[in-house]
């Protein structure tokens, strides 16, 4: 028996000292990433080769003092898995409380994603149609008939790719104080929402304009067809099939969130404890964790691979992930391509899916990854200059981590 028993304790050994090794790998990564920042002009220089020439390393926490950003929460991604995650700083920068891994922050426009997923879900199932007239499915409320909507219609494929015409609005949602409007309300801009109408200003499919108003919309849809709130949807289509325990939308927030959230912080670097809008949330209102958000990034990826079918299909993934409209990259940092509910920079294996929010006073999130190479990250911060912090540091896990390049 000795001879087993000399080769089961080698086995453990070995498998220890490889556990070891790579434990030290990733610390090396990650203090890689840590003092590894450049000053990032725009965001496509994230997707280029190395850091820029002429410009130093820098530290982490040496940029968060400088951009005023007092927390942040890191999930990278490597081999279509969750690498390593990190926390940084305080969820209030009046407080000594630091962010944790179980920290929650606001996702802002990043809960868009999720919206677009579902909403293509309803279409593999055959529930929705991405180029119908959206007002033949809408029971609630129908968008507004109008000279822009005479001869072409709001259709689900053009609200995932704002191109419906529907405005943004601009400044946001809020209610009167100690009300909860409905989201009927608020599309139709009345009392106690205190938010413009939705309208349709545009020939739909004619121009592109950001609209968060077009992301309601949907939420609307959704919540007809399938007859139930939109946070009780995300829930059994995303948040129990992933794992992601630490995600809501249910708003005011409940105890074990609210005890931990990063609070958003103005441009003075004050903090806000204030509820996100009750009812309009498909336009950003979810709460997460950076490493909640990466699985979802995850689950998107695989699926893109055909490595996975929890939520959709490879052939729905692809279609999300192929450019409906050509952008301006000179307006948006780069960014060349909107496809149905995400945002495309690159193409074959140099492809990138990603999307950013900012929720005012001061929250912001980014999801990136490529899907060819099972590399990306999430970054969430709760400081108002939180994504040119959030580029740097993706500067530094695109160097660290060898993403493929973009030209």
């Amino acid at each position: 028996m000795r001879p087993f028993v000399i080769s089961v304790t080698v086995l453990i050994v070995g498998i220890l000292c490889a556990s070891q090794k790579n434990d030290e790998q990733i610390e090396k990564k990650v203090s890689g990433v840590e003092n590894g920042l450049v000053e990032v002009k725009a965001p496509i220089q994230i997707f280029q080769a190395g850091p820029p020439e002429g410009r130093e390393k820098m530290g982490l926490s040496e940029r968060m003092t400088q951009f005023g950003v007092p927390g942040v929460s890191i999930a990278v991604i490597n081999d279509y898995q969750i690498e390593w995650e990190k926390a940084y700083g305080l969820i209030d920068a009046g407080s000594d409380k630091p962010v944790d891994t179980k920290t929650v922050f606001e996702a802002a426009s990043t809960t868009k994603l999720l919206a677009s997923v579902i909403a293509l879900r309803l279409v593999e199932q055959g529930q929705l149609d991405l180029d119908e007239d959206v007002n033949q499915r809408l029971k609630s409320w129908k968008i507004p008939e109008s000279e822009f909507t005479a001869e072409k219609k709001v259709t689900l494929r053009s609200l995932l790719t704002h191109q419906s015409g529907l405005n943004r609005p601009d400044g946001g949602f809020s209610e009167e104080e100690g009300s909860v409007p409905t989201l009927v309300q608020v599309l139709k801009g009345e009392a106690p929402a205190k938010n413009l109408a939705a309208v349709v200003e545009f020939t739909p499919g004619t121009q592109w304009q950001y609209s968060n108003f077009g992301y309601l919309v949907i939420q609307l849809l959704l919540e007809d067809v399938l007859d139930k709130p939109f946070s009780q949807i995300a829930r059994e289509v995303l948040f129990d099939p992933l794992g992601m325990k630490n995600s809501t939308l249910v708003h005011p927030l409940k105890a074990e969130f609210k005890t931990n959230i990063a609070l958003p912080h103005d441009q003075e670097g004050t903090a806000h404890d204030r509820p996100q809008h009750p009812t309009a949330l498909a336009q950003g209102g979810l709460v997460t964790t950076s490493s909640d958000l990466a699985r979802f990034a995850i689950e998107l990826m695989r699926a893109y691979q055909d490595k996975s079918d929890a939520v959709l299909s490879q052939a729905s993934v692809q279609r999300m992930f192929t450019v409906q409209r050509e952008l301006d990259p000179a307006a948006l940092g780069g960014i060349t391509g909107q496809g149905l509910g995400v945002f495309l920079l690159g193409e074959g294996q140099n492809l990138y899916f990603l999307y950013a929010g900012h929720n005012n006073p001061g929250a912001t999130s980014i999801v990136v990854t490529s899907s060819a190479t099972g590399k990306g990250a999430v970054i969430m911060t709760n400081g108002v200059a939180g994504l040119p912090l959030s580029f740097e540091i993706l500067a530094a896990v695109a160097d660290e981590y060898d993403w493929p390049t973009v030209q």
